[in-house]
């Protein structure tokens, strides 16, 4: 099958492998809005594969609904790699879903710097294989204006969760 090249056929593919494999997927989301959970529960039958979704746009968000360390959020900042695995490794727990995805970035068009300009964003991914759970992040950036940066974002979310759910097979 080619690749889906939008963010509804992106959705659709993967809730369909979603329900296949009978895995379930939750997401942290923050400079995205809730757009990632929104494009998975746009597609009929996605209750059989996703069940919990945060925004977490505050750091006092980030801090307690998906467990971030205040200390981690003050060392490097919300648009980060700690923070991401963070929220990632936190929605996993508290949803007992299969894999999880968190995303925290600058859409822009202001808010960004000489470290972490507009269109960074850093994504973490956290998989629970019986009893324990593994994460990783990695950090992209995006061209365009704050919708442009926003729907990048969820479409690498949504192609990502693909990819491990594929790699895990």
């Amino acid at each position: 099958m080619d690749e889906p090249t939008d963010i509804e056929s992106a959705a659709t593919v993967l809730v369909k492998e979603l329900i296949k494999s009978r895995k379930v997927v939750a997401t942290a989301e923050s400079c995205t809005g809730g757009w990632i959970a929104k494009a998975i529960t746009g597609v009929d039958g996605s209750s059989q594969c996703f069940g919990y979704g945060i925004v977490t746009y505050s750091n006092g968000a980030k801090e307690s609904l998906s467990g971030v360390d205040p200390a981690k959020l003050n060392e490097h900042g919300a648009v980060s790699e700690a923070v991401v695995r963070e929220m990632a490794e936190g929605v996993l727990a508290m949803s007992g879903a299969d894999y999880a995805v968190a995303v925290s970035g600058v859409a822009g068009p202001t808010g960004g710097s000489k470290e972490k300009p507009v269109g960074t964003v850093w994504f973490g991914w956290a998989t629970r294989k019986k009893d324990k759970i593994k994460s990783e992040a990695d950090r992209q950036h995006f061209p365009g204006d704050r919708e442009d940066v926003r729907a990048q974002t969820v479409m690498a979310a949504l192609l990502g969760i693909r990819e491990r759910l594929r790699k895990d097979g």
